[in-house]
Parts: structure tokens; sequence; C-alpha cells
């Protein structure tokens, strides 16, 4: 029996702040920020609102999708760069799910921190026996923001994105890559006001290189060529970086799940939330190859090779 994705689910703020919104705000405009991006707009929580209460959300709704309870969970990993460092935002989830037998843990990996959290939770699956977890990406990106700099406060949104893997004849996990850089930490990080800085140069370059080389190596780890891929889901940070990478890969646009027009980039929360819209939307079916891959501060990489089946988005369960 394979360890794969057996349930999926997501959630966004209200709270949805256009490009001309932005206009109102700061000195930008829609143009500026749509030709050096793609995003169009974001969603970002009120203030009242945690990561924790961003997690639960899409946490219950990839329940609902898996079609299992929450005693069914025996553990809850949550990727996070923005909610307080203790308690865990997994052990908040799961006071507020109310799952009293699981082991529950943040890890933090930035926008990677999905895939690392994926793999932590297969790890535990493979050597403790659990049959099923819970993996979250969530983040208030909006806490972060510098509204003085133009050029990392029109990239950001906040939202979370949550998947239950447990045992499928077809669905399954088939490669699983990670990898940090700790010497490029200077290029992106947060400063000790609390807020982002970026040298979008020196990371954009990071992502062009990095993003098809792990899209590769995930492939190659799973027995499969880039022949075999069927959707590539990939960080959602900048329209250029992902056009740069379907451009290496020689991918066409309908084998690239493209959610940053509406997301912005929201770290950890990024790929789930794409995943989820793919389902959702009908771009991934069942039995289908997917490679989900994402870059971020640290420097860390991350990718994954997977099959997918069943794990579908219904009404109620999504966004």
């Amino acid at each position: 029996m394979n360890i794969g994705i057996i349930g999926i689910g997501s959630f966004l703020p209200d709270n949805r702040v256009t490009n001309i919104d932005l206009e109102k705000r700061m000195d930008t405009s829609d143009e500026w920020i749509r030709t050096r991006t793609g995003i169009e707009a974001r969603h970002l929580a009120e203030e009242d609102m945690t990561v924790a209460d961003m997690a639960t959300r899409a946490a219950e709704r990839a329940l609902q999708s898996a079609g299992v309870t929450i005693d069914d969970i025996e553990a809850i990993v949550c990727a996070t760069a923005t909610a307080p460092a203790f308690p865990a935002t997994a052990c908040v989830v799961q006071a507020n799910l109310g799952a009293k037998a699981a082991v529950a843990f943040d890890v933090s990996a930035a926008c990677s921190g999905f895939i690392f959290a994926m793999d932590t939770a297969k790890s535990l699956m493979d050597s403790k026996g659990f049959k099923k977890t819970l993996v979250i990406g969530a983040e208030k990106m909006g806490s972060l923001i510098d509204w003085d700099d133009r050029s990392t406060a029109v990239l950001f949104g906040d939202g979370a994105g949550a998947v239950v893997l447990g045992e499928d004849d077809i669905a399954s996990i088939d490669s699983l890559v990670l990898g940090s850089d700790g010497t490029g930490g200077k290029h992106l990080y947060e400063n000790e006001e609390g807020k982002i800085v970026m040298n979008g140069r020196e990371v954009f370059k990071f992502a062009v290189r990095k993003m098809p080389e792990i899209v590769l190596e995930a492939l190659d780890k799973a027995d499969k060529t880039l022949e075999d891929l069927d959707i590539l889901v990939p960080h959602q940070a900048n329209r250029r970086i992902i056009d740069a990478a379907m451009e290496r890969l020689h991918l066409e646009e309908e084998k690239v799940v493209m959610t940053i027009q509406d997301h912005a980039n929201t770290s950890a929360a990024s790929i789930p939330l794409a995943l989820a819209e793919a389902v959702k939307s009908g771009k991934i079916q069942d039995g289908q190859t997917v490679v989900i891959a994402g870059f971020g501060a640290g420097l860390t990489w991350g990718a994954s090779c997977l099959t997918w089946n069943h794990a579908t988005i219904t009404e109620g369960n999504h966004l």
C-alpha cells in the first residue's frame, strides 16, 4: 500500500486587496505590479485572525475531503514562518480540532516549508507506523509587510492549505527532494523590526536556476522523466520565475498551475493553495503525475513527485 495525499483543503481570508487598492495606499500602480510579478490581487487577514485560525479552517476542509475524522490523525505538522514561536501553530490546531492523540509540531523553511513538512510527516508514517497525518502550510505574510517598501509590500498574501496523508492503492508520494544553503540567508530575511528584507535580484537568479533542477531531480528519483509529467505546481512567488522555469523545462503553460495572479506569494501556504485550486478546477485528474516544487528564505528548496488519486475538492471545503 502506498502513502499519498488522500484529502486536501484550503482557506483564504475574505479581505481581497487588488493592485488598484494598493495604488491608493502607496506609490505604485497596477501596471507596475502586474508586469513585474504577475500579481493582480492578494488576500490579507484581518488583525484578529491568526495563522492558527487559517490553518484550522484549511485542516477541517482537508479532513472532510479525505472522509476521515480528527480521531484518525496521528500527527499534525504545520509549516509556517509567520506564527508566534510558541506554542506551535500545530499545537493550537490540535486543540482547535480536538486531536488529543496526535503528535503536533511546526517546521520552518519559509516558502519551501510545506514540502519539508510533508517529508517529515511521511517519515513519521514510515518510522512509527502512523496511518494518517495532517500536513499544513499557513502564513500571515501581511504581518511582515513594510508598507514603505513597495518592492516587497506588493508581493505577499495570507492563507492556508492542508493535506491528509494516508494509505492508498494509487495515490503516492513517489519522491522527495530537500535542500538548504545558509550562505544565501542574507538575501531574504526578517529584520529586527519584524519586516521582510529581500535582495530581489539574487533571489530571482537563485529561483530561476534551482526550480528546473529540483523538478528534474524529483522526477528522476521517482524513475520518471519530463515526458511523464502531467502537471507542475510551482511555488507562486513571481510569474517571471515560473515562466523562466517553463522555458528551461520546455513545458507548455497547460501543464503548469498558476495562482500568483489571485493569491500573490503566500510562502508555505503557496503550494497547497495552488494544488487545491488545480484540483477544484479539474486541472489535476486521478492517476496523473504531479510535481510540486518550491524555494524560499534560508535559502531552502524542495520538490516532490506525486501520483494523484481521489483527493477532491467539494463545495464548502475550498477557499
